[in-house]
């Protein structure tokens, strides 16, 4: 081999037995591995954010935000985690749907009292403003690539 290819070689090969490796040496060890700096990122990237927003408290734990106003907002699904903004000026939570969909979001925000407005859905996804004074509720439901529908509800208070 030239010293060209040589040069070229070595790193592949090492950067391929860094790839490889995790494989060979089990796919369990790579998994915790990998969860555990995806669980640390998270907790990071969410102090970060909670920082660069003048104290927003951010969740990805399966726990609503502090101060999410539970007894007026009736929420659909699995609660996956979310934020608030400071001194309680609102909140965004995500869930993940089973079989419920947009229309039953959207029922069991009516059903509370809310009166929507500019509201599209189809069997996918739905988008919907949901209005019960003090408290304005923007809510998506959207399905990933993997067929999974989440909601995601945002909260404000309006004086």
């Amino acid at each position: 081999m030239t010293t060209s290819r040589l040069r070229f070689a070595r790193p592949l090969s090492l950067a391929l037995l860094v790839a490889v490796a995790p494989v060979l040496v089990g796919c369990s060890a790579a998994e915790n591995m990998v969860n555990g700096v995806v669980d640390e990122a998270q907790s990071q990237a969410g102090d970060a954010l909670s920082e660069a927003l003048g104290g927003a408290g951010i969740s990805t734990n399966g726990e609503l935000p502090p101060g999410f106003p539970e007894d007026v907002v009736p929420l659909v699904g699995e609660v996956q985690g979310g934020g608030s903004g400071p001194d309680g000026t609102g909140w965004a939570v995500r869930t993940i749907l089973t079989s419920d969909d947009f229309a039953s979001a959207q029922a069991a925000l009516e059903a509370a009292g809310f009166v929507g407005s500019a509201v599209d859905a189809d069997a996918d996804s739905g988008f919907g403003t949901f209005t019960l004074a003090p408290h304005t509720v923007v809510l998506t439901v959207a399905t990933d690539a993997d067929g999974e529908m989440t909601a995601t509800y945002v909260v404000t208070v309006t004086e």
